[in-house]
């Protein structure tokens, strides 16, 4: 789903996950659960070791990786919380892809 497009039941989230989150391919792994859900938006680690990042998309998918980001994540993770804020409804994608972005210093 590419940005602009409407869609009737868009939303918009963000997330910040908490626990083992770095240096263990989490944000790859939150980019092919993005793609697979046909999510949009972007992933970064923070200097203070977490995840954090944005998804849009579908609400039922939304949802879906809302429980991935809790429970499951990367193989070597260990998620000890994922905090969810700014959900909203949206009536068009803002990104056109999910991507990994840079740590900002």
């Amino acid at each position: 789903m590419a940005a602009g497009r409407k869609a009737s039941s868009l939303c918009s989230v963000d997330f910040e996950v908490f626990g083992n989150v770095q240096g263990v391919f989490f944000r790859k792994y939150t980019k092919i659960n993005a793609a697979k859900h046909k999510l949009v938006g972007w992933v970064m680690n923070t200097p203070h070791n977490t995840v954090i990042g944005q998804l849009q998309g579908e609400t039922a998918n939304v949802r879906l990786m809302r429980k991935w980001l809790r429970v499951t994540g990367s193989p070597l993770s260990r998620i000890d919380r994922c905090e969810f804020k700014n959900e909203k409804n949206i009536s068009v994608l803002e990104f056109s892809d999910f991507d990994i972005r840079k740590t900002k210093p």
